[in-house]
């Protein structure tokens, strides 16, 4: 099983999707450790990434999500997977694959940004990830609101995990 948390930088992805690693046990993985040098630069520089900038990520992301499927182990993935297409990518279509998605206002997570210490996504950067942000309906992803403590997150995600793990 694969649980992708998606949302905007600052949602909690990273929080989160740890404590669901503890949990189930899995492998937690941040999507932003596979970016490409140039993503980072761009992002540290305040560019926003286009999608074409993306698809080597995307790609990368799907390799890993495959290997986990075939050796059946749990990973656990932080990733904003802000538009559908990249969902789709990811694996939308599969079962085995769940999408968690962290939602919140600009200014729920606004002063979470401006919080972090050393992330190259800047909070100046928030907006831009707001508008290409599409929302996933709540057939593709369980939703939960940022004002829910990452750790009531993790245990609802975990036991919903376990239950569908049950079903297949």
């Amino acid at each position: 099983m694969v649980v992708v948390v998606i949302g905007v930088s600052g949602s909690g992805k990273t929080t989160v999707g740890k404590l669901i690693a503890e949990y189930l046990p899995g492998r937690f993985i941040d999507a932003d450790d596979f970016h490409p040098q140039e993503n980072i630069d761009k992002m540290s520089n305040g560019t926003p990434l286009t999608d074409v900038d993306r698809v080597p990520w995307l790609l990368s992301l799907r390799e890993e999500i495959n290997k986990h499927l075939q050796d059946e182990t749990h990973l656990i993935m932080a990733c904003s997977a802000l538009k559908k297409g990249y969902r789709e990518v990811l694996g939308r279509d599969d079962k085995r694959v769940k999408f968690i998605y962290l939602s919140g206002t600009y200014e729920d997570i606004l002063p979470r940004m401006e919080d972090r210490q050393g992330h190259y996504m800047k909070a100046d950067m928030l907006q831009s990830q707001f508008e290409a942000l599409e929302i996933p309906s709540k057939q593709e992803a369980e939703h939960y609101s940022v004002a829910i403590p990452a750790m009531d997150v993790a245990r609802e995600v975990v036991q919903m995990i376990l239950d569908s793990e049950r079903s297949l």
